[in-house]
């Protein structure tokens, strides 16, 4: 049982959302709980600001919230930017023109925001798709008349490349093609998607910016997950929780596996394994 943490960091999908894209009231009793008892609470997510889930401002002290992968940290309180780490513009023209030619779905992160090319999107909107939600497609991403012509325009400020696939054996070979490539980063979130980041976007290097910010360290931390784009700061922070409906290849990564995001997995957690000024959380 740790006494010496002071940060919680929160993956999103499949970790602090239910499989119904909601917080249940125990976690947010559970967080509530850690903030009044001095512990910072932020959100870690692959997601854009502009389109964060109005859920997650029910989180009572939230201060930061990281998106992207690690690309971005805004100051909620304050409603400023404090950090970003892009791809460089270089790499953003090496990968563009790697996937100009690819028939796969591409959307690309700029200044905050998601956009696909309007090809896709009204396909999209029109037909459905078979292998990524049609309705979070359209309810997050921005239509651009030529994404790539776009994101070259763009390409000081690119944040994410994020591909996804309907076959696997494609994002097989593009993860194959991409890691010959310097200066990028490449995870994933899901099963069928990659995403590619700056050198040193990840979860962790942006959750070392924050606790240098606020005096404190590694030691201080918490993170919870259950994906790839997670492991960076479950293997960082000095409590690595892994949620129970994470695959094993990411359980093996933790230091401790809690119950499902459906089972209150966030709560149980803090229950079992935080003590502050003397006191334990109860669910």
């Amino acid at each position: 049982m740790s006494k010496n943490i002071k940060m919680i960091a929160l993956d999103l999908d499949g970790t602090t959302f239910n499989s119904r894209g909601t917080i249940s009231g125990e976690t947010l009793g559970a967080l509530e709980w850690a903030h009044l008892n001095g512990i910072h609470v932020v959100v870690c997510t692959g997601r854009v600001w502009d389109k964060l889930p109005s859920e997650i401002f029910k989180i009572k002290g939230l201060e930061y919230v990281i998106t992207c992968n690690g690309a971005m940290i805004t100051d909620v309180l304050n409603s400023e930017v404090i950090y970003e780490n892009p791809i460089s513009p270089d790499s953003v023209e090496t990968v563009m023109e790697i996937l100009k030619n690819e028939s796969f779905s591409v959307d690309v992160s700029i200044g905050g925001k998601a956009y696909i090319d309007a090809g896709e999107y009204y396909d999209i909107k029109e037909n459905g798709s078979d292998f990524r939600s049609p309705d979070y497609v359209l309810n997050t991403r921005y239509p651009v008349k030529n994404l790539n012509d776009f994101v070259i325009k763009n390409k000081t400020c690119v944040e994410n490349i994020n591909m996804v696939f309907r076959n696997l054996s494609d994002q097989r070979r593009m993860e194959h093609v991409l890691s010959r490539l310097d200066n990028i980063t490449i995870t994933s979130s899901f099963h069928n998607n990659l995403e590619v980041g700056g050198e040193t976007t990840t979860k962790a290097n942006a959750l070392l910016f924050l606790l240098e910010k606020l005096g404190l360290t590694d030691e201080h931390l918490m993170a919870f997950g259950d994906s790839p784009n997670d492991l960076s700061m479950l293997q960082m922070a000095k409590i690595g929780v892994v949620m129970g409906n994470a695959g094993e290849h990411i359980k093996c990564q933790g230091d401790f596996v809690t119950l499902s995001n459906d089972e209150n997995g966030i709560a149980f957690a803090i229950k079992k394994l935080l003590t502050t000024n003397g006191k334990k959380y109860n669910l």
